[in-house]
């Protein structure tokens, strides 16, 4: 079992930064592929970005593409998204999940989720 917990989401003007932080606990955090997903009201639950056990593999969503970086430290047990230029159509909860296995954008494929942080950016 995995427990994950969210925090840093907050209120931010656009073209501002947030950085948002998932802390686990549990199994061997390390040998866990990381994810954030995303989900605004009324849509569907989306990748935003992930990254592999070792951090030698990232993927992003096109939307968030040179503006959000994803990042681990293994030995904190914890997994990093640093949001840059912010904008309106970013808001949403914030969801960060875990799974073995490959890096996949597929939200079903992540076996546990924490229970989000709101992000909400205005114009």
């Amino acid at each position: 079992q995995v427990q994950l917990v969210e925090s840093g989401g907050g209120l931010v003007q656009a073209g501002g930064s947030l950085g948002l932080s998932c802390a686990a606990s549990g199994r061997t955090f390390s040998s866990y592929v990381m994810a954030w997903f995303r989900q605004a009201p009324g849509k569907e639950r989306e990748f935003v970005a992930g990254i592999s056990w070792s951090g030698s593999s990232r993927r992003y969503a096109d939307s968030v593409k040179g503006r959000f970086a994803i990042s681990r430290d293994n030995a904190k047990n914890t997994v990093y998204l640093q949001m840059n230029s912010l904008k309106p159509e970013d808001t949403a909860v914030y969801y960060c999940a875990v799974r073995s296995g490959l890096l996949s954008s597929r939200r079903y494929e992540y076996d546990y989720w924490g229970q989000g942080t709101q992000v909400t950016v205005s114009s």
